[in-house]
């Protein structure tokens, strides 16, 4: 049996990285203008979890709640949670939380660039 590496090949098949550098920009972009809506400094949203922190400390008003996301099978409900309670502090309704759960690049980059204002963390539970 020979070996063929052009039967192993990735290219064309996953993706152009080209395209996920540039969506990852777009993101952090994003990031930045949802930062600076929410009185916060937008470098913030450059430097790895400082930018997780920033962004619960912006829904809940304490960044401690991002701990929670390291303890397995309580991160997806502290997900869930913080995607709806991101949608209400930007005045956004209930189905742009649901659906930030599976399309949240989409969600914040309406958040960041689309009409909607920060409105404060929510206090409520989780």
């Amino acid at each position: 049996m020979n070996y063929d590496p052009s039967a192993y090949s990735d290219t064309g098949s996953s993706g152009s990285p080209v395209f996920s550098l540039l969506l990852s920009a777009v993101l952090v972009l994003a990031n930045w203008f949802i930062f600076m809506k929410a009185g916060e400094p937008g470098w913030f949203s450059i430097i790895p979890g400082l930018n997780i922190w920033t962004m619960f400390r912006i829904v809940y008003g304490s960044g401690w709640k991002c701990l929670l996301l390291l303890v397995p099978g309580l991160n997806i409900v502290v997900y869930v949670m913080f995607c709806i309670r991101f949608a209400q502090a930007f005045g956004m309704g209930i189905i742009c939380g649901i659906a930030m759960i599976f399309v949240s690049p989409l969600i914040m980059l309406l958040a960041a660039f689309g009409p909607f204002q920060y409105k404060g963390s929510c206090y409520n539970f989780l």
